[in-house]
């Protein structure tokens, strides 16, 4: 490996780390939390979640085990398993689509704030609201 290849994160450590930061941050816990649950800084988080630094096996499984997904969860939509024909049960575009907009700012505070209605009637009100406001207008 060439020096210039050693200074540059491997793409499927930057993917991995993204999904650890996709997740944390849907569940809302900082990084200081995950750090402290596997008895590491959240300045590791950080550099996990850059890709700055590879994750170990054992330690994504303790991560996936405290974020409550399957170790497989990190690896969905990796760069190179596009060339993949028989994807199972795989995210096609549209959930690409809705896992990024989770992963927003304003999609995890849309989720947070929508799972903490209790009525089932306002959250299917909520939902015809915002496909009502989503439809394109013809002028």
């Amino acid at each position: 490996m060439t020096e210039e290849n050693k200074k540059k994160p491997n793409p499927i450590d930057i993917h991995v780390g993204s999904r650890v930061r996709l997740r944390r941050n849907m569940l809302g816990m900082s990084q200081e939390k995950l750090g402290e649950n596997l008895g590491i800084t959240f300045q590791q988080i950080q550099k996990y979640e850059k890709g700055t630094n590879r994750v170990g096996a054992s330690r994504l499984q303790a991560i996936a085990s405290i974020l409550g997904v399957p170790v497989a969860f990190f690896f969905e939509d990796a760069p190179g398993q596009e060339a993949v024909g028989n994807r199972g049960f795989a995210e096609d575009a549209s959930m690409t689509s809705a896992v990024e907009f989770c992963g927003s700012p304003e999609g995890l505070q849309l989720n947070r704030a929508f799972v903490k209605i209790a009525d089932v009637k306002v959250r299917r009100k909520i939902i015809e609201l915002v496909k009502a406001l989503s439809v394109d207008e013809v002028d």
